[in-house]
C-alpha cells in the first residue's frame, strides 16, 4: 500500500541525513507521481531514493542507493585483483 510521505517526514528525514553524513547539501526532492518515494540529492545530483513503508502501525524509510561501477575510482594496484 502506497503511504504518501508527508511534507514533515522529508524535513525530518533531510536533517537526520545532513547530520548523519555532516553534509549540509544533501536534499530530499519530491518524485510527482510517487508520493511513497522521494529522491535524495547531493549537490543536485541523483544519488537515491527513500521509499516509506507502514506495516502494523511501524513506520520505517528505506534508503536505496544504486552505484554504477563506472563512476567508481580505479583502486591502487596493490589492492587490483
Amino acid at each position: 500500500m502506497e503511504t504518501p510521505l508527508t511534507r514533515s517526514e522529508i524535513w525530518r528525514i533531510e536533517k537526520y541525513l545532513r547530520n548523519l553524513f555532516r553534509l549540509d547539501t544533501i536534499t530530499i526532492v519530491e518524485r510527482p507521481k510517487q508520493a511513497d518515494s522521494v529522491e535524495v540529492q547531493v549537490n543536485g545530483e541523483f544519488i537515491g531514493v527513500i521509499f516509506k513503508d507502514e506495516e502494523d502501525g511501524e513506520v520505517s524509510y528505506a534508503f536505496n542507493m544504486a552505484i554504477l561501477e563506472m563512476d567508481l575510482p580505479e583502486p591502487p594496484a596493490s589492492r587490483a585483483g
